[in-house]
């Protein structure tokens, strides 16, 4: 699979603005580590600035664990999450930024749902939709058509299967022709995880990645990807482009990180430890 990486090259005289901001909704009480590490991923990968909107309880430990991304402490519910009354300083926000990632570790909550719902319908900025972000869509994903902005979505089998009414083992034994069908139903890039990720764009051209390992298959690897994509599309590649190359920075990174720690052990926080190393030689390459 070959992947267009001159969107990653600086100019001398380049400033953050020019990598993009990136808006990342995620996190709730019990799932901080989702926010810290989509924002985290988003930093590695070359957004310029990365704000993550959370529940106002996580502030301070957000603040702590982030300090390069800022954060933006919203109304939360009585359980933790996200909340409806935040959804005006969301779309507020939201303008001033050139991509939103949604979904990682934001929760079942119902009232958080309605809000995600909410936020895809009304919010006209390209996002990248994840985890939670998803399963709020699972009963009407006729929703991720309702604006023009540009949308990819990360979804593993079971998440697939549940946006599309059938069972993860159907996906799996059609995994290839399922995401193409999804991508060009829904007009959006399809990124169908698993062992040899299924990458789809609007038109029914799909691409198989070949980087990775089973160590990935651990919590937290999808929120690290959910981060990588929002940088990507932040500094100006095309959405399927930067899906592409997410998927197989990515799992670079896990292969690389594998070499010491093996699969048993390789944790999501392996994987940002071995981005800066990954995307290192991948820039170099690219301006041979």
């Amino acid at each position: 699979m070959k992947n267009d990486s001159t969107f990653l090259k600086r100019k001398k005289d380049a400033h953050k603005g020019d990598f993009g901001h990136v808006f990342v909704l995620a996190g709730s009480r019990g799932l901080s580590g989702a926010a810290y590490l989509c924002s985290q991923a988003a930093l590695l990968s070359g957004a310029g600035l990365v704000t993550v909107g959370i529940p106002e309880s996580l502030q301070t430990v957000m603040a702590i664990k982030l300090t390069e991304a800022m954060t933006l402490p919203l109304p939360e519910t009585a359980d933790g999450t996200l909340s409806l009354k935040a959804f005006k300083e969301i779309k507020a926000f939201a303008a001033k930024c050139r991509v939103l990632a949604i979904g990682p570790g934001i929760s079942l909550n119902p009232v958080t749902q309605k809000l995600v719902r909410k936020i895809v319908k009304e919010t006209d900025l390209p996002m990248v939709i994840d985890a939670d972000g998803l399963n709020a869509l699972e009963a009407n994903p006729k929703i991720l058509r309702q604006t023009g902005a540009a949308k990819v979505i990360t979804p593993h089998p079971g998440e697939m299967a549940r946006l599309l009414g059938v069972t993860a083992g159907q996906i799996q034994k059609n995994r290839r022709t399922l995401a193409k069908q999804f991508a060009c139903r829904y007009n959006i890039v399809t990124v169908l995880k698993g062992s040899g990720t299924i990458i789809a764009d609007t038109h029914g051209k799909t691409v198989v990645n070949k980087t990775g390992n089973p160590g990935m298959a651990k919590a937290g690897t999808g929120d690290v990807l959910t981060g990588i994509v929002a940088a990507f599309c932040s500094q100006g590649a095309a959405p399927f482009d930067a899906a592409r190359l997410a998927v197989y920075v990515h799992g670079l990174a896990a292969d690389y990180a594998v070499k010491e720690k093996g699969q048993v052990s390789l944790l999501a926080a392996d994987i940002l430890a071995a981005l800066p190393f990954v995307l290192k030689k991948i820039t170099n390459t690219a301006r041979r």
